[in-house]
Formats: structure tokens, sequence, C-alpha cells
């Protein structure tokens, strides 16, 4: 049967108020908001009818029975699309959305500027000792500053894991205004289209034998997680620096625990981690080398708005029967097609 109101929900956060204002100008759109504890009496209804979800909070605060598996599709029967927040979908079983003819989108791109400049914030702190520096101010008197001499990041090597559109960007921020020479690995671009991004391609060993810093800036997937653990810090230069703005399981906490207590890196600036926000406590909070920061490197003005913006106007491209620029799995469209023309009494494209 064909249904003329399209219903899309989300639980707890969106991001930017601008996603709203999309889809209320819309008035073949229904938007529901639930929050972690709403009541199953509820939440039910809303999930057995809707067509979209999009999924605004981050992993760690997106209660598990909201997460995408087969049982939320299960109790979903109508959903067609999961639209994640960012470029991550972490909390989103690919697999299983394929299996039911489910699109998983993305909003890739939209926050690149804002990453890139916060992975190269940190290299710049941890090469002139920044934040070393000001805990000691803070901590000591008679600092000799002698003790706190950094490097310059003018003419170093950057290796980048992941030259997309957040370490694409952030090649052309260290190629422009530092001159440094960037590595890239990332198995699926060619040669070539890492060239026109700004980046050598090289494998992931090589990279991080020459690399002065190491930026991780590719999705978790189940190629990249546990990607980089002890073997692979061991492969470092004990002057380099590792960097990550990407996502918590891509690299070994306690590997890189271990690599810093015995100094075989210089340091480490990590904006995701395995639990977000991690506790106080955390082993790696420990060292005065290690840069930290929740999950933030993405959260600015502007790349909330172009998230938001992003997110609503694909939702709704989709909706209307084109098909989305940033799809994560391709191969779910011919059920989903199906799928569709069932719900709305017309084939998408």
């Amino acid at each position: 049967m064909t249904v003329n109101t399209k219903r899309v929900f989300y639980v707890k956060y969106l991001a930017h108020p601008v996603y709203t204002d999309i889809m209320a100008a819309r008035p073949d759109i229904r938007l529901d908001r639930l929050e972690n504890d709403s009541a199953d009496e509820v939440a039910a209804p809303i999930l057995s009818a809707a067509h979209v979800y999009q999924v605004g909070a981050a992993r760690d605060e997106l209660a598990r029975h909201f997460h995408v598996d087969a049982e939320l599709l299960r109790r979903a029967p109508n959903l067609l699309i999961v639209s994640s927040n960012g470029a991550g979908f972490d909390p989103v079983d690919v697999e299983a959305c394929t299996a039911a003819g489910v699109l998983v989108l993305n909003q890739s791109g939209g926050n690149a500027q804002s990453v890139a400049e916060h992975a190269l914030g940190m290299m710049l702190t941890l090469s002139k000792r920044i934040i070393e520096a000001d805990r000691a101010l803070r901590r000591d008197a008679g600092v000799n500053r002698n003790s706190l001499i950094g490097t310059e990041l003018h003419g170093r090597t950057l290796g980048i894991v992941g030259l997309g559109h957040v370490g694409g960007r952030l090649a052309g921020l260290c190629t422009g205004l530092l001159g440094m020479k960037v590595l890239a690995y990332d198995p699926y671009l060619s040669a070539e289209q890492m060239t026109a991004r700004g980046g050598e391609k090289v494998e992931l060993d090589e990279l991080l034998r020459r690399s002065d810093y190491v930026s991780i800036n590719c999705p978790l997937t189940k190629e990249s997680r546990g990607m980089i653990g002890a073997r692979e810090f061991s492969l470092m230069q004990p002057h380099a620096f590792f960097i990550t703005t990407a996502r918590g399981f891509i690299h070994d906490e306690e590997a890189l625990h271990q690599a810093l207590r015995e100094k075989r890196i210089a340091g480490a600036g990590l904006d995701v981690w395995s639990k977000e926000p991690p506790p106080p406590e955390h082993p790696l909070l420990a060292f005065d080398n290690v840069l930290a920061s929740p999950h933030t490197a993405g959260v600015t003005r502007e790349a909330r708005e172009n998230m938001g913006r992003i997110a609503a106007e694909q939702v709704l491209e989709v909706l209307d029967g084109r098909r989305p620029r940033r799809l994560i799995n391709p191969e779910a469209w011919p059920a989903y097609a199906g799928r569709f023309a069932q719900a709305f009494g017309f084939s998408p494209e």
C-alpha cells in the first residue's frame, strides 16, 4: 500500500536546527523525536512507521537499543534509509541494513575543514610542546624553557591514513602552509587520485617508517578496526607523533600506552577513544606529551550547520526518488528500490 507522508525520526540530537527547518518546509514530511529513555509505547509506533532514521547521537551517547542492528530493523519494518550524523556510522550495522534493503547514508565532507584544522592544531601543539609548557607553568616554579625545545613542521613528512575528505584537506593545509611532504595510505584510491589530492601513495608500513607525523583519517570499518597496534607503533620513528581524529578502535589504546611509556614515539594527539568521553583516570591522560580532546574535532558551528543541511537535503533527495551522493552500501539499491516503489507508488531513479 502506498503512502503520502514520509516518516523521519531521530533520537536525542540533531547536528543542527537547520535540519528541522528544512524538513518543516516540506508538508509531506513528519519528523518525530525520541529520547534514549522513551517508553516503548511511545517509541514502538514511531519505529514501526518510520521510513528514515536520522542517527544524530554519537556511538556512546546513543542507547544501545537505538543502534541500528537486526533487532532494530525488525522493529522498523518500513525503514528505507539510515542517515548518519557525520562521516562515521559507528552505531550502524551496514551488513544488516543491506540484507534488509535499507540504504545507509553519511555526511562525508561536511566537517572536513574543521577536523583537518583540529589535526593540524594537534600537530603544531605537540611539535612546539605547547601543552607540555602550559602544564609545566601551572605545576612548577622556575620552569627551564630549554627543557621544552620543540621542532618545526616545515619540510617534515606527514603520513595520512585515509585520503578522503578530511585527509585530503589536511594534505592541502600541510603542503600549502608548511611545505610538508605527504605520504598517504588508502587502498581505495589509485596513485593518480592520491597525487591529485596532494599525497604520494605508499603502503602502510612504509608510511609508518618514513613519517614524522602519522594522522589517522579513515572511517571505522571491519578492515580498519585494530589496524594500528603494537607492531605498527614499533615501525614509527622515535621522534614521530601519532594523531587521530578518526574513530576509536582503529588504534589499540594499550599498545599506544606501551609505545609512549617506552618512549618509542614522541607523543600523541587523541580526539577519539574506545569509550567516549574517556574517564579522567584513563592511563593515556597521564602523559604530558599526550594532547587529548573528547571527539570535538568536528564540533564547530560551521561543521554542525554543514552536516545538518547536508543530511536533510540528502534525505529529501532520496525520498524524492533520486540516488544519494553519499551512499555507503550501494549493493542494497536493488532491494531498496523495490521496497521504495511499494511504499510510495513510484520507482526511484
